[in-house]
């Protein structure tokens, strides 16, 4: 039996990505999403309907995987198969799965909700069937694949790891992960099964904080930080703002918990908030309608905005959309004035994620604090923890499992450095058993 590993996407960058895997003439595809900033440039440059953009047009611009690698890998494609519920894992279904037409998506009952929920705001028909599975379940693809769902940390609900079992041995792909011995959401990662897996073939794995000399927090330690900054300041008479990602329900909660305790009317504002909730909601995993209101459209935010004004704005606690300053999210609508809303020195503003660390989301970034702080607002930055593994998790996944080969992935050369060096470190050699391999290249592993 022959394993070959085609590297389609996200090993020359953070995001976009996509992996094959060919087992003799049968090949599954592990993840398959977008470079969200060259995607978020191009829609709005372009301004239409996502229905009407071409999987081709985003190959072309570099928002999406170029899958036309796979052609020369002769056989058929059984299945795509999601790690979790961010775009940059599954933003390029709605326009590429179709060309793998006897492909079914697996993924657990979060990212199926999630992507349902995509196609239905954007009214795109996809024909390929998805298929639920729940964490630590195993489905058999065929006489030569079975696949597991191994339960994982991240910073969105049901993220897992895929072992994929053939009989030469496993394939782990761990992309993204974090070892949460205290999630505030959902369960502790499967440290047993891990433990567990034997003949651990290839590792693939998130290298984007390798380089930290460190161990990820606990999103327990983000809760409380936020519990410090909203609890501890002085806020009265002041409206509070806060930002975060819209897929981390986790966080959501929290937040949502503290304007409580401030017995503020918490409202959330924005079109991906509506998405990520309403699908968590969906599963029954969280139900924070019950405690806030959410406003999804545009429209509809600038009479809430106006209706805030006028009802006393102290009394509220905002979530909005924009912690990486998009120019279209509610609070740089907001910032400058687009939307019918103003802020007033010594109102709060809170951003409850990390810059990610890309030339654009730093430009907005700053130009969004530069107008905030214009308008004499107090800004907290980075109450946040990463929901990435850092070098020491790394560190326990690979004396866990101890694959024979080490792929980094999720990360341009520099930061895939950080996982190269760990491996040496313990004994692998580079080039040998640690590979560096950039988008469209292949291993091949006999």
């Amino acid at each position: 039996m022959t394993i070959e590993i085609c590297t389609v996407g996200g090993y020359n960058e953070v995001g976009k990505n996509c992996t094959a895997i060919k087992i003799n003439n049968e090949i599954i595809i592990l993840d398959l999403g977008l470079h969200l900033e060259n995607y978020i440039k191009y829609t709005e440059e372009e301004r239409e309907e996502l229905r009407f953009i071409s999987g081709s047009r985003l190959i072309e611009v570099g928002a999406a995987p170029d899958v036309s690698v796979i052609k020369e890998l002769k056989g058929d494609v059984k299945a795509i198969i999601t790690t979790h519920a961010h775009l940059d894992h599954i933003g390029a279904i709605p326009f590429l799965a179709h060309r793998f037409k006897k492909a079914e998506i697996l993924c657990t009952p979060y990212t199926g909700a999630v992507l349902r929920s995509i196609l239905k705001d954007e009214k795109i028909n996809l024909r390929n069937k998805i298929k639920i599975l729940n964490t630590n379940s195993i489905y058999r693809i065929s006489d030569n694949i079975k696949i597991e769902f191994i339960n994982i940390t991240h910073s969105t609900p049901q993220t897992v790891m895929i072992a994929v079992h053939t009989k030469e041995g496993i394939i782990l792909y761990a992309n993204d992960f974090k070892f949460d011995n205290n999630p505030t959401l959902g369960k502790k990662p499967n440290f047993e099964r891990l433990k567990e897996l034997k003949n651990v073939k290839v590792l693939i794995s998130d290298s984007i904080y390798s380089k930290d000399a460190m161990k990820t927090p606990s999103e327990l330690v983000a809760k409380d930080m936020l519990r410090d900054v909203l609890l501890g300041t002085e806020t009265k008479g002041k409206l509070i703002i806060v930002t975060t990602f819209s897929s981390h329900l986790a966080r959501l909660r929290s937040i949502v918990k503290c304007g409580k305790q401030l017995k503020r009317k918490i409202v959330f504002l924005g079109r991906s908030l509506a998405k990520y909730i309403g699908a968590g909601e969906e599963i029954g995993i969280i139900n924070l309608r019950k405690d806030a209101e959410i406003v999804k459209y545009r429209n509809q935010i600038k009479k809430k905005l106006k209706k805030i004004e006028k009802r006393g704005r102290e009394k509220y606690l905002l979530i909005v959309t924009g912690h990486q300053g998009e120019p279209k999210a509610v609070l740089s609508g907001i910032a400058s004035k687009e939307l019918p809303f103003n802020l007033y020195p010594g109102d709060i503003v809170v951003f409850s994620c990390r810059v990610i660390p890309t030339k654009l989301n730093i430009q907005n970034r700053e130009h969004l604090e530069k107008s905030l702080k214009k308008l004499g607002v107090r800004i907290f930055t980075d109450v946040h923890v990463s929901g990435h593994a850092a070098r020491e998790d790394d560190r326990d996944l690979l004396e866990m499992i101890k694959p024979e080969h080490i792929i980094p992935a999720h990360a341009d050369d520099e930061k895939k450095q950080g996982l190269i060096d760990l491996a040496v470190e313990l004994g692998y050699k580079k080039g040998k058993t640690v590979h560096l391999l950039h988008n469209g290249e292949r291993l091949k592993l006999v």
